[in-house]
């Protein structure tokens, strides 16, 4: 079975975008009137939020599930390329925010200067980043969709860098009440861990889809094979390989061999073993080789050759 998600994703970007673009506009806004760095570096990571759903609008136009004779296997591969987008985006963002702090602390800067009322508009910004990472999350999560979980990842990562922000900015300002200008430091100081945690959400979409990628094995051949041969009439099963992921799409191929002298004894037996696999790891498509008993054989699946 084939799902195709796009109407729900494609939905829920536009919300997020929309959502996005006003958080970047008020953190810059806010920046330019305090003059911090760190917020600055926040807006631009903000800026990566909205080129993202863009990237997920266009994405979802061209990842349909559905085959087509160029895409027999269906064109979701399209939506783990714009993840990884994301992740490089992510790796521009914390660049600029390490080059931007290196330079303050290099040729210093003016001082900033922040109001409790500027504050106030930060909070709010904060309760955006939160809603939209928790909306994308549980959406994606729902439809099973790679682009949206991984920008409610890069969200989340922006949830952190905007606590992290408004921290420095409060002690810059209390700094400020007090007459102790070393504060001042608080913003220079915080861009750093920023950088740290924009890198940490740019590996982990790396990390959760390049396997869709190279094909990496998606699902234990033995696995595989205890529910084929629970299947009454399957004699034997192997050459058994999977790819793609759980919960977005799965590919299996497999030799088997069946207890029957027709035709339409042995087709009926494969629909069974296609119906149990299709009810435990959809949405999956299974592509299934009979042969003749004397090609049996116990390599339930491929083993790597040993270099002469």
């Amino acid at each position: 079975m084939v799902l195709d998600n796009r109407s729900a994703v494609r939905k829920v970007l536009i919300i997020t975008l929309l959502l996005n673009l006003f958080v970047m506009a008020l953190k810059a806004l806010v920046g330019s009137w305090t003059g911090s760095l760190s917020l600055i570096a926040d807006a631009l990571h903000s800026v990566t939020d909205s080129a993202n759903n863009i990237l997920g609008l266009v994405t979802t136009r061209f990842s349909s599930p559905q085959p087509d004779r160029d895409h027999p296997y269906g064109h979701q591969k399209f939506e783990a390329v714009a993840a990884l987008g994301i992740a490089a985006f992510l790796g521009i963002a914390c660049f600029e925010i390490l080059q931007g702090a290196v330079d303050r602390i290099i040729h210093g800067g003016e001082p900033i200067k922040i109001a409790p009322s500027e504050l106030w508009l930060l909070l709010i910004v904060l309760g955006v980043n939160i809603f939209v990472a928790f909306y994308e999350r549980s959406v994606g999560h729902r439809v099973g969709s790679a682009i949206l979980i991984a920008d409610a990842k890069h969200t989340m990562s922006d949830v952190w860098v905007t606590i992290t922000v408004l921290a420095g900015l409060i002690g810059i300002w209390q700094g400020n009440v007090l007459n102790l200008p070393q504060l001042q430091w608080l913003d220079v100081v915080l861009a750093f861990p920023v950088a740290l945690l924009v890198f940490r959400s740019g590996w982990s979409v790396i990390k959760d889809n390049l396997p869709w990628l190279v094909d990496e094995m998606a699902i234990a051949p033995e696995a595989i094979a205890v529910i084929a041969l629970s299947i009454p009439g399957v004699i034997n099963c192997h050459d058994i390989a999977s790819r793609g992921l759980l919960g977005r799409q799965v590919f299996i191929e497999m030799h088997i061999i069946v207890d029957a002298d027709d035709v339409e004894t042995a087709h009926r037996i494969t629909e069974e073993v296609e119906a149990r696999l299709e009810e435990k790891f959809n949405p999956v498509r299974v592509l299934i080789h009979v042969e003749p008993p004397q090609y049996k054989s116990d390599r339930i699946s491929y083993e790597p050759k040993l270099e002469k």
